[in-house]
């Protein structure tokens, strides 16, 4: 495998000696898939996900109890309480 390319195709960008450390990486992937690939699922279902679990959408309320007013503004800024004293 060309980790280079692949490094340039997801632009990475690889600092000396990582090279040969992911071209290990990538084979012992390479390895464990072709395990895998030996595995018989015949007998498995196809399925995107195991937990049996759907989206839950519901319709949006406004709860008017929880709208905090309108802040006060003046010139386009927000008027607040003021914190130091001018003395």
């Amino acid at each position: 495998m060309d980790v280079a390319h692949v490094a340039k195709l997801a632009n990475l960008i690889l600092k000396p000696g990582d090279e040969k450390k992911f071209q290990e990486q990538f084979e012992e992937t390479l390895k464990t898939v072709n395990i895998i690939n030996e595995l018989d699922t015949s007998g498995v279902e196809p399925t995107s996900q195991v937990t049996g679990l759907v989206n839950v959408v519901h319709q949006d309320e406004i709860d008017t109890s929880r709208i905090l007013p309108p802040p006060s503004s003046n010139n386009g800024y927000f008027v607040v309480p003021a914190i130091f004293d001018n003395e």
